[in-house]
Parts: C-alpha cells; structure tokens; sequence
C-alpha cells in the first residue's frame, strides 16, 4: 500500500512538473510571437512610407514601438510596456553581429580604403575628443541640476555611450553612386565609430579609477592592441574562408554549404574575437571585407546573389528589432517611477546631454576635416571634403541609435532589470535621447541633405575626382625590375617615395592593388583584372 502511494506521488510530481514546462513554454512563446507579429507590422508599415521625405525604417520601427507599448500599458494597467525584456548580452551575442557583418561586406571597398585615413580620423580620433568633451560637461552639468551619485567610472562610461552614432537615417537619404565620398566617409565613420565606443567602452571598466594618472597611456596601448589585433583576427578568418571555399569547391555538390560556411565563419570570428576578449565587431567587419573581396568570387553565381540579400536581410531585421524595442522602452513606467528629480531638471539633463552631443560632434568634424583636407591637397585622385559635405557629415553622426541602448544597458542595469534611481535615471536619459535624435534629427535629414546637395549638382561634383585613377599600363610594372638599369629602379623608387609622401593612402593602396594581383588572389581567389571592386 505504500508503495503504490510513493507512485502515485511520484506520477504527481512528474505530471506537475510537465504542467509547469509546458505552461512555461507557453508563456515564453505568447510574447515572442506577440513580438513577431509587431515585427511583420513594422515591415508593412515601413513599405508603406516608402520614399517619404521624412520618414525611414528607423523611425518607424520607434513609432510602432512606442504605440505597442502604449496599447500594453493599456491590457496590463500600467504594469508593463514590454513583450520581451531587454538583454545586452543577446544584442551583442546575436543582433549586433549580422548588422556589422553586413555592412563590411557589402561596403565599397576602393572607396573606403582611398578614404581609409579621414575615415580613421573621424571615428577613432573623433570618439576620443567628442567622449572627452560629453564626460567633462555632464561631469560638470549634473551636479548643477541636482543629480549626483555617478561614480568616475559612470562619467567616462557616459562619454563612451553617447559619442557612439547612428549614420542609417543619413545613409538611407545618400546613394553610393551620386555621392561616393561622402557616402564613403558617412558610412565607414559609422563603422569604425561603433567599433571604438566598444573597445573604449571595455577599456573604461577595467580602468583603475584611483591610479587613472598614470594608466592613461597603459589604456591607449591596451586600445591600440584591440584594435590591431581584433583587425588581424577578422582579415584571418575571411582569407581561411576563401581558402576552404576555393580548394574544396563546395558549390559543385550545393551552394547550401557555400552559405553556410560564409555564415558560421563569419559569426565564428566574431565569437572567437569576444573569446579571446578582443572587440568583435571589427573582427566580423573586417572579416565581412575579406569575404567579399576573396570568399564571395569562390562561390557559384547563385551562392553569390544569394549571400548578399541573406547578409543585408538578417541586417534589417535585426536593426528593425532593436529599434522597435527602444519605443517599447521609452515607456517603461517602473523607470520613470524610480527617477526622484523633478521634472525640470530632468528636461536640463536631456538638454544638457543633446548640447554636449551637438557641441563633441563639430568639435572634431570641422577641424579634422580641415587637417584631412591639408594632407591630401596635393593629390588629385582624392577630392576635398567642402563645407556642405562637413555639415552634412556633422550632421550624420547626431543620431544616436542600438548601441548607445546597448552600452547603456550594459553600464547601468543587469540584464535590463534595475532597482536603483540613479541607474534608471541614466537608463531614461539614454532613450530620451535616442528617441529625440532619431526622431527629431532623423525627421530633418532628408529636407537637410535635398537642400545641401540638390540631386543634378552631386554627380557633377564628385565624378571626376573619382574617376581619376592610374593607366591601366601601370598597374603591371613592378617595383623593381632585375631586367633594367640600376638607375631606372632607382628612378621609380624616388617616383615611389615622392608619391608616398605626397598621397600616402592612396599609394599603399596602389601597391596593394598590385601585391593583391601578383600574390593574394591566384591563393585566395577573386578575379585579378578587376580593380575597381578591390
């Protein structure tokens, strides 16, 4: 007898126990689904204003949200404006990957590397002076304003988070063709930004606060060897595709496996880089250009169509779902209640902060722009960056968009979840601001950009410089030739120093171009009588 009631016992705890995974299950599946179908919503919506002069995907992503967040305050009585609960590890283990990713491999190349200077400039040097600038004024305005508490690691992080940008709503406005340095310089300083806020972000929490004297240059070493290194380690990995892809020709038996390989490595690199503790998003940026410029041309014509649509839709969800959950943020109640200043000062904070990124962003774009301009005034084959483009390019960067979100997230709460006022309140700041940037900001671009650069006059202005490349005859002269003189190597070496001098970027990659041609592709693949795409 009592041995059938320990099993009857035991069948209850085991049914219980399937009752309760399967009622768990079911709940984790109810909001995701909820999620998705808002998702779909947003990609409706979004063809809809198509071509609308003042709304992109972006904006639209933060308006569905934040109308979703208001019909749930509404079912659940103010309880909660969130489907799904924010996690800063899932944005950068699985959102932020396939967005980087994508934009290395579908970035011009030439153009970017021609530009690979003042594109360095603007988004390493840049962060730098415009993450000085946001600490040291906020480290000065809160405490005016009542808001105290923010410990020195909370201001430098603070510099970090909003001096990362968002160039998308700018980027949708420009096209490659019409503007192509400017898109260049738009869209690689967008990279490379996001990039250094990660990798000046990390660098900021493992500074010891009470020896940060003598640690400044440990830090700019520390930042210098994330960089090289994360490089490295990206570039390795799409030349190791393009081998793989190339000796063992998997698209003779199916182009399935040409993908997949592509995509498994290229997230394998990112994985191995924050392994490793190095910055993932230039590992997988850099791994995207090794792949198109090697990886892609290994592939079979289907496998190449293929991968550049599968890449830039995994991109576009994933930017969709970030913003579409910072408009359900915006009215998390439990925040906002946590927040003890009055409303005044929260309007100077949010005032203060939007001032401070205005003020960071033209204090570096004017002047670098003028000292891109001073060293490459003797080359014809780069144009200069007028005043028009400077505004537009100071304009671009005002946006502050998923990884600010992120970073801020990642700072001030864990696993987004925060009990303490002064973290909510800089949780609130971070999304008030993105929200009126994007919005706001994001609203203008288009009238901002038509007006500046009227659509006939930006072919006109910019096709020559760009045009202006080296006779094809060229390209197929060697550096040193054991065939002749003496003296004429030792006049094309002068020719080669005075051009290094006088356009350095644009020498190197000249040489490149010629040691990517005689050694890299026959290894690594790629068609070697194409220039244009290198």
């Amino acid at each position: 007898m009592g041995m059938m009631s320990l099993m009857v016992a035991l069948n209850y705890y085991v049914a219980s126990d399937v009752d309760r995974n399967i009622v768990h299950d079911h709940a984790q599946v109810v909001p995701l689904t909820l999620f998705v179908a808002v998702l779909c919503l947003c990609f409706l919506i979004g063809h809809l204003f198509e071509g609308n002069r003042w709304i992109n995907e972006s904006i639209v992503a933060i308006i569905v949200g934040c109308i979703a967040g208001g019909i749930l305050l509404l079912i659940t009585k103010g309880k909660s404006s969130h489907i799904l609960t924010f996690n800063e590890e899932v944005f950068f283990i699985y959102l932020l990957p396939p967005i980087i990713f994508n934009a290395g491999f579908q970035v011009k190349k030439k153009r970017f590397f021609h530009n690979f200077f003042t594109i360095m400039l603007f988004g390493v040097i840049g962060v730098f002076i415009s993450a000085s600038i946001i600490t040291c004024g906020s480290w000065w305005l809160f405490p005016k304003l009542n808001f105290h508490d923010l410990t020195v690691r909370d201001y430098l992080a603070l510099g970090t988070i909003f001096s990362s940008t968002d160039t998308v709503c700018t980027l949708q406005v420009l096209h490659q063709d019409d503007t192509p340095l400017l898109y260049s310089l738009v869209f690689g300083e967008g990279v490379v930004n996001d990039a250094t806020s990660v990798v000046l972000f990390n660098a900021v929490q493992k500074i010891d606060v009470s020896k940060l004297d003598g640690r400044t240059l440990h830090v700019i070493g520390d930042f210098l060897y994330l960089f090289s290194t994360s490089t490295a380690l990206g570039v390795i990995a799409g030349l190791i595709t393009a081998y793989i892809l190339k000796t063992l020709s998997f698209g003779r038996h199916s182009s399935v496996r040409e993908i997949s390989m592509m995509m498994i490595m290229a997230y394998l690199s990112y994985m191995l880089a924050e392994l490793f503790e190095l910055s993932g998003i230039l590992t997988v940026f850099f791994c995207g250009i090794s792949m198109s410029h090697y990886a892609w041309h290994n592939v079979t014509e289907i496998s190449r169509i293929t991968t550049r649509h599968v890449f830039a839709t995994m991109s576009f969800i994933a930017e969709t779902f970030i913003f579409l959950y910072v408009g359900m943020d915006a009215l998390d109640i439990a925040k906002w209640k946590m927040t003890k200043l009055g409303f005044g000062n929260l309007i100077g904070i949010y005032g203060g902060l939007i001032f401070l990124i205005l003020l960071g962003r033209a204090a570096f774009v004017f002047p670098l722009s003028a000292l891109a301009n001073y060293m490459n005034r003797r080359s014809e084959q780069t144009p200069s960056i007028t005043f028009k483009h400077q505004i537009i390019i100071w304009w671009a960067g005002l946006m502050r968009g998923a990884v600010s979100i992120a970073l801020a997230f990642k700072q001030f709460t864990y696993s987004g979840v925060t009990s303490d006022p002064i973290n909510a309140t800089m949780i609130t700041n971070t999304i008030i601001v993105v929200l009126f940037t994007t919005l706001v900001f994001g609203c203008l671009t288009k009238p901002l950009v038509r007006y500046l650069l009227p659509h006939h006059a930006t072919k006109v202005n910019t096709s020559h410089a760009e045009e202006t490349t080296i006779p094809a005859e060229d390209m197929n002269l060697p550096l040193l030739s054991f065939e002749e003189s003496a003296a004429t190597n030792l006049s094309r070496a002068k020719e080669s120093l005075s051009m290094l001098i006088e356009s350095p970027v644009y020498t190197i990659h000249y040489y490149w171009r010629k040691f990517d041609d005689a050694y890299m592709r026959p290894i690594f693949g790629g068609p070697r009588a194409n220039h244009l795409d290198c």
